[in-house]
């Protein structure tokens, strides 16, 4: 059953759902962003807005182009909204049981040919399929952040996903601008297997003394080349969203190279996630971030 892709569905306007829907609209689609709180989705259009606008002040797309793609996203609270998408990407908190219930919500209301998709960067394709009335029109699509700027996306079928959806998929992420990988599904898939146990080493090395925040993103930075330092990056991250991969590692894996560092715990635990909460690795306070440890 092929479906062309004309209209795209977003849930959750948080940092990733803003990316995904403001790549979608510039490509041409029609985008419905959703999520629970009017009050974010509000921000969420500005934000995209913004972000759109600014590429056009900077010479990265036309002028024209921007207009039309801010006027090409709706959005509201509203599940039924998303009845007459053709793709619906949930980008939602990494967190399985609020994924599970979001799609509850959503199967209900779509098309019976429409592909969903969910941004996880961690959890079983399979797994969040089964929770679904379309396991074989359900897979991973992973988008990088921040999606506007990186040019990768995973691409993980589940046991039970068609051919047919994996293609039309890829199609739809050339149709983007991006690259396509196809990423076995494994915990954490391919970048965040390698990446997260990378940061996580880097926590341990704060925790255990080797070397100060300023002192770890300094060496990574100038000794291996890395754009952003490892707890910079965790930071940008969000700490809560690296320690629920870490997890993800640990209990799918089920080795102990992939427990997460008791410091790393502690900073959420806390409260302090990195750039969202002004407070991780860094203190986002000030002008210029400093260093907490």
């Amino acid at each position: 059953m092929s479906v062309e892709i004309k209209k795209v569905g977003v849930i959750g306007a948080g940092q990733m759902g803003i990316g995904i829907s403001h790549v979608c609209a510039l490509a041409g689609y029609d985008v419905h962003l959703l999520d629970v709180s009017a009050e974010q989705l509000s921000a969420a259009m500005s934000s995209i807005e913004k972000n759109i606008k600014r590429q056009a002040s900077r010479g990265k797309v036309e002028e024209a182009d921007a207009n039309a793609a801010v006027a090409r996203i709706n959005s509201s609270t509203e599940y039924a909204d998303l009845g007459d998408c053709d793709l619906v990407i949930e980008a939602a908190t990494e967190n399985e049981e609020v994924k599970q219930k979001i799609y509850e919500k959503v199967c209900p209301v779509l098309k019976k040919d429409a592909i969903l998709g969910s941004n996880t960067s961690s959890i079983s394709i399979t797994r969040l399929a089964s929770r679904t009335d379309r396991p074989a029109r359900f897979m991973g699509i992973h988008f990088m952040n921040p999606a506007p700027l990186m040019e990768l996306i995973e691409l993980i079928r589940g046991i039970a996903t068609e051919p047919e959806v994996f293609e039309t998929i890829g199609g739809f992420v050339r149709s983007l601008g991006k690259t396509p990988v196809s990423a076995e599904d494994f915990p954490a898939f391919i970048v965040n297997r390698i990446l997260l146990p990378m940061i996580n080493e880097a926590v341990y090395t704060l925790y255990e003394g080797v070397g100060s925040v300023d002192a770890i993103d300094t060496a990574m930075k100038l000794g291996a080349h890395h754009p952003m330092g490892p707890l910079e990056l965790a930071d940008f991250i969000g700490l809560d969203t690296c320690l629920a991969i870490m997890q993800v590692l640990h209990d799918g894996l089920a080795d102990t190279k992939y427990r997460p560092c008791p410091l790393l715990v502690k900073y959420v635990e806390a409260g302090w996630t990195g750039r969202k909460s002004g407070r991780g690795f860094y203190d986002y306070s000030g002008e210029t971030p400093v260093p907490t440890r």
